[in-house]
């Protein structure tokens, strides 16, 4: 007879990173990704058979599990072959950001140690710099134009021998992904993200989103961001549903592809939507096919979501970080235009505490403090950093944000700020979010950024940043009245600067930290 504690379920199984195999065999002629750079369509056997070519490849230039594999590229097909591949035989992928610079990229190469490297034609320049410092031995061109004499993918896949993969054994502990984002010391630190977190962010997403197989998306998100692969791509694959893989940023070409394909989710960053909303052919584009918008990656003004509103469409706030997830909350249809600034409720499997920062004591409701998740989409430490590591991840799996929030009566989430951006005048807690959302209404303000500053009597003022619309004006002294009438005086910022426009980063979102 079978007793408790006599039998456990191996964390090892053979579908673990077999994403374009699994799904090949369930759907294989359903369309999977346009690919709206070249016109051109493939089925998920499609994506299988370059997946398989790809990982054989791989395998013959010597990779195995646990090696990373580098990837610097914009969006295009071989992106998603190399995330395919690699979650075959267990290599780990490491997608650097295209907006590096040199020092960049050198320091984040040697950090992690690519044993092989995927590089975009258009990027050339800055790669014969890193292999002229013989920083990495084998080196490969994405699509079929050569530089340098390196090999390219279409070379090596239209030769790839027909041998089967040797697909190791993988557990969900296994890395998949290093994805690198901000810390304390200022410097990028690489999130180490399992098959396990992929896994369940996936399974949170389309549960709780109420995703389905119908759905389509145009990917607006970088493939270098956990937002490209985590916040629909991989939820879209284990659906078998469609995404348009698109280029740099283009207002108007979103807008052609939203209704050319008709869209049923658009997920992007404050400031897309806002270029998309003045964009000359947003009142003319059909978006009747999208059942909703969702903003990420930096809080939504509310003024924002009403350019959509306005066109009869759902537009509401998500919130994630590439440590958990990213996708952690939903907000409930009907909850949108009565709770707009909420995130909404956690995901179904998902924990979620707030703290007090001085105290770590859990604060009452109503009360704003440090959010922590936990579940098993958070990711496994950051690489070869066990100090940072400790810092965020408490010994019990509790995941500093580093976000602070307030929980409502109702139970309903709302992100207040940046921990690190809240700044303190006159012995007063300051939140630019709330200011950043009131010059967003006004009429001539185009972008907004608050940070604290320095002052000698007040300890901390805040310094507004803005842009403004085209053929507008504005004065400090029109500003703080309309401030003054609707925030209180010590959050009104003492210092107003007007620019041309606001740093901004790959995905779109403001770099306050490049303010000043």
């Amino acid at each position: 007879m079978f007793k408790a504690g006599e039998f456990s379920i191996s964390e090892e199984f053979s579908w673990i990173g077999d994403w374009s195999g699994r799904r090949a065999s369930l759907t294989p002629n359903q369309h999977a990704i346009f690919d709206n750079l070249e016109k051109k369509t493939y089925t998920y056997k499609e994506l299988d058979i370059r997946a398989n070519k790809l990982a054989r490849i791989l395998l013959d230039y010597g990779i195995s599990k646990g090696d990373r594999v580098g990837m610097f590229s914009t969006n295009r097909i071989e992106c998603i072959d190399l995330f395919l591949a690699t979650g075959k035989i267990g290599a780990i992928l490491v997608p650097f950001n295209v907006r590096l610079s040199i020092q960049e990229l050198e320091y984040l190469i040697k950090k992690t140690g690519p044993s092989i490297f995927f590089y975009e034609p258009r990027l050339e320049s800055q790669v014969i710099d890193i292999k002229n410092k013989n920083l990495i031995e084998k080196n490969i061109v994405m699509g079929e134009k050569s530089v340098q004499n390196d090999p390219t993918t279409r070379q090596l896949m239209n030769k790839a021998l027909k041998l089967g993969i040797e697909k190791p054994l993988i557990n969900f502990e296994d890395p998949h992904l290093i994805l690198f984002t901000g810390g304390t010391t200022g410097l990028p630190k690489g999130a180490v993200l399992s098959h396990r977190l992929i896994f369940w962010n996936s399974v949170n997403t389309i549960l709780s989103w109420s995703l389905n197989s119908e759905d389509i998306q145009p990917l607006l998100f970088p493939l270098f961001h956990t937002g490209g692969w985590n916040v629909l791509l991989v939820p879209f694959y284990h659906l078998g549903a469609k995404t348009i893989l698109m280029g740099d940023f283009n207002p108007e070409e979103t807008l052609r592809v939203i209704d050319g394909q008709r869209s049923t989710i658009v997920i992007g960053v404050p400031t897309m939507f806002l270029m998309m909303a003045n964009s000359p052919q947003f009142d003319t584009t059909n978006l009747d096919s999208v059942r909703i918008f969702i903003s990420g990656g930096a809080p939504c003004p509310v003024a924002i979501m009403e350019k959509y509103w306005a066109r009869n469409k759902l537009f509401k706030m998500g919130y994630g970080l590439t440590e958990v997830g990213p996708n952690n909350f939903y907000l409930p249809e009907k909850k949108i235009k009565e709770k707009p600034t909420s995130v909404g409720l956690p995901v179904l499997h998902c924990d979620m505490k707030i703290i007090d920062t001085k105290t770590n004591e859990i604060v009452k409701q109503g009360e704003v403090g440090e959010l922590l998740l936990k579940g098993p989409h958070i990711f496994s430490g950051y690489w070869n950093e066990p100090e940072e590591t400790k810092k965020t991840i408490e010994p019990d799996g509790w995941v500093h944000t580093g976000d602070l929030v307030m929980q409502d009566e109702e139970g309903f989430y709302y992100i207040v700020g940046r921990r690190k951006e809240m700044y303190i005048s006159g012995g007063e807690n300051v939140y630019p979010v709330e200011i950043e959302e009131i010059l967003f209404k006004h009429p001539a303000i185009d972008l907004a950024a608050v940070i604290g500053v320095p002052d000698e009597k007040w300890g901390e003022v805040g310094k507004a940043f803005m842009t403004l619309k085209p053929g507008k004006a504005i004065s400090k002294v029109e500003i703080q009245k309309y401030l003054s009438e609707r925030l209180a005086k010590y959050k009104i910022p003492k210092y107003f600067v007007i620019r041309d426009s606001l740093p901004t980063s790959a995905t779109g979102k403001i770099l306050k930290r490049e303010l000043e």
